[in-house]
Order: structure tokens, then sequence, then C-alpha cells
């Protein structure tokens, strides 16, 4: 739960889910939403997954998931979750062996649908595999796949369907004596997406996976993604989160960190609060925010910085930030700390000044939060 006494508006009571685990992540519960993100390289290319997997992880992702679809993908397995630092989840479809091999390998989870692998006793061998070396599965429904049935029962794709599909798949594993598992149900219809998702929440505790699937480039998906797991997020629904982008995987990563943010449901790296500026504006912001996104990248820590072009809002922005700009005149602007004015600093300077406040209040807050550790 997100609790703000001082301001209950901003309060989210997330829905409750039991918990599984995914390696060592816990997803569900009261665990954070985690983010996870999907290679996009040849799996049977070690090398070039593992780069990839590790640029992933660096950005914030809770959890990678790779794509076997034959036996070299899951021999490439082995190696790249011994080296990853984050979860691996393997992606599996129609191959029931492909899970069982995964599973060996070392897998954390698999994403599978287990009424797509064959008959019961292939079941029982999946989840055996599963048991044996400690893998949770993800059911994962997509509008764009169910099953023949449903759609001659339902006509088309609708939530009904989706949340069926998914029921059916939970049935599965549940007679093999198998609870360890998480669900979605993705579209690439927003309204679909939703719709099912409120439905799946209200008829399982089962950790949910939220995800608009196949959601688009770089912006459209963004937009998409913010609005569908954003609007999700909000209402409590969701336990992990994938956003599905044509784009690098990192993006992905960056995306779904900053809807988490914009809730208040995670917390990571330096949060830039700017305007878009204006004939008003003291400094280019754009090109000093576009300069200051790069240069901060590397900064894990939990902060706030305002950069605003003008003393119109700027004061009453930097009131609520750890650091702050604002443009003045004579190119020179204000810096604030903490909210207070501290000192004036010439546009010229100010790039190369405010990276060197935001490493030094990160360094403050990591030695705090070390002692209070300790």
């Amino acid at each position: 739960m997100s609790h703000n006494p001082i301001r209950p508006w901003r309060n989210i009571e997330r829905r409750k889910s039991r918990q599984i685990m995914v390696g060592r992540v816990p997803v569900g519960g009261d665990a954070p939403i985690s983010v996870q993100t999907m290679t996009n390289t040849d799996t049977s290319d070690v090398k070039a997954t593992l780069a990839q997997v590790l640029r992933a992880a660096d950005a914030g992702a809770d959890i990678v998931r790779v794509s076997t679809p034959d036996e070299a993908s899951t021999r490439a397995l082995r190696e790249i979750c011994r080296e990853s630092p984050v979860p691996i989840v393997a992606d599996i479809h129609f191959h029931y062996k492909r899970a069982i091999e995964a599973a060996e390998a070392g897998a954390a989870c698999l994403r599978i649908n287990p009424g797509n692998i064959g008959d019961a006793a292939r079941v029982r061998e999946v989840v055996k595999a599963a048991k044996d070396h400690g893998c949770s599965i993800r059911i994962g429904v997509n509008a764009g796949s169910l099953e023949k049935h449903l759609l001659e029962k339902y006509g088309e794709p609708c939530p009904d369907a989706m949340v069926e599909s998914g029921l059916d798949h939970i049935k599965l594993l549940q007679d093999n004596d198998f609870h360890e598992f998480k669900i979605s149900c993705k579209a690439s219809d927003v309204f679909l997406s939703a719709a099912a998702y409120q439905q799946l929440a209200a008829v399982t505790d089962a950790p949910i996976h939220l995800g608009i699937t196949e959601a688009g480039g770089l912006t459209s998906g963004t937009v998409k993604s913010a609005i569908g797991l954003g609007s999700l997020l909000w209402f409590g629904i969701g336990d992990t989160i994938r956003v599905s982008l044509s784009a690098d995987p990192v993006e992905e990563v960056k995306v779904g960190f900053e809807i988490l943010k914009s809730l208040g449901l995670r917390t990571r790296g330096v949060q830039i609060i700017s305007c878009p500026s204006c004939a008003r504006q003291g400094f280019d912001v754009i090109k000093t925010v576009e300069a200051l996104e790069k240069r901060l990248e590397h900064v894990k820590t939990p902060m706030s910085l305002s950069i605003i072009g003008c003393v119109v809002n700027g004061p009453g922005e930097a009131l609520m930030t750890d650091i702050g700009f604002t443009g003045g005149g004579a190119g020179r602007g204000m810096v604030y700390l903490a909210g207070k004015q501290a000192h004036v600093m010439g546009n010229d300077r100010m790039i190369d000044h405010i990276v060197e406040l935001v490493e030094k209040r990160a360094a403050e807050i990591e030695a705090t939060d070390a002692q209070a550790a300790e």
C-alpha cells in the first residue's frame, strides 16, 4: 500500500495477492512491484544475450525474460542463468520439453500456458520439473492466441474469454498441486486488457503480471502502456509489470520505472521535474534536461530534482524537491537545496554544478541508510 496520511488522495490500496518467488525476487503480497523486460537477441548467442541482460539489470530490471524456442536456446540458458545478476524467465509456447530443459538449466520461472503443451501427462512432467528445480510459472494469456473453443464460444477475444482461459490454465496447475504461479492476460487493446485484468483480479488471489502486449514503438507504446498499466496500478492491480515496446529493452525498463515512480509505487534514481519551456526561460531548459538525464543515469539513489526555466513556478516546485534550479536573469539562476534558496549559479556552470550536488546528496542518503541498517 502507498500510504500518505497527510495527502490521503495519493494513497493506493493494492489488491491482496499471495506471494511467490521468482528466483530471489518476491512477487505479490506486500513485495515491491517488480519491473521486467525481455531480450530480443538470439538466445543461443550467449554473449549477446548476456550483454543485453546486464544492460537491462543495470537500468533497474528486477527480472529478465528470454525466449527459448529450440534446444540451442535451452542449452545456452544454463550459462545465461549462471551469469545473470537477475532471475531469468524462460519463455515457452508449445514445446513441453523446452520447459523441462529450461527448468533444468536454471530458469527461475517458466512462462507457459499449460493447456497448450499437450495432454495431462506432459503437464505433469513440466510441473514436476518446476517443482524439482524451484521454478515458478507464469500463465500468459494473450488475446491474440486464445484457444479455438473459446473463440467459437465468445465469437471474438473478449474479457470473459481471456479470464476463462486463465482460470482453465490455473486449474491444470492446481490439479497437479502446483501453486507457485502468477498470471497475465494481455492484449494490444488498452480497453480489452484493462477489463480483462479487472475481472481476473476479482476471481483469483494469484500475483498478476501486467502488460499491454505489442504496444508499439517507443513513443506510441509508452503512451499506451502508461494509460493501460497506470490505470490498473492506480486501482491497486498488478504485482509485476513489463512494458512491451518495439525498442531497446533498456527503454522498457526506464518506462516501467517512470510509470511506477509517477504513482509513488517505486523509487529509483533521480526524478526530474522540468517545465516545457517558453519565452520566459532564463536558460535552455530542453537541452539542460537532456544533458542531465544522461549525466545522472548512474545515480540509483531516489531523489527529486526540479529544473524550471523562470521564477513563475520555479520556487514553488523547488519547495517540493531535494535539489532545484530556477532560471533568473543576467545568465544566472537560483539553486535550491531541500526547498530553500542556497546560492546563485551561472548558467554556464549550472549542469556540472547540479551533477555535483546530486552525487553529493546521493552519497549522504546512502551513508544515512547504511548507518540505519547497521
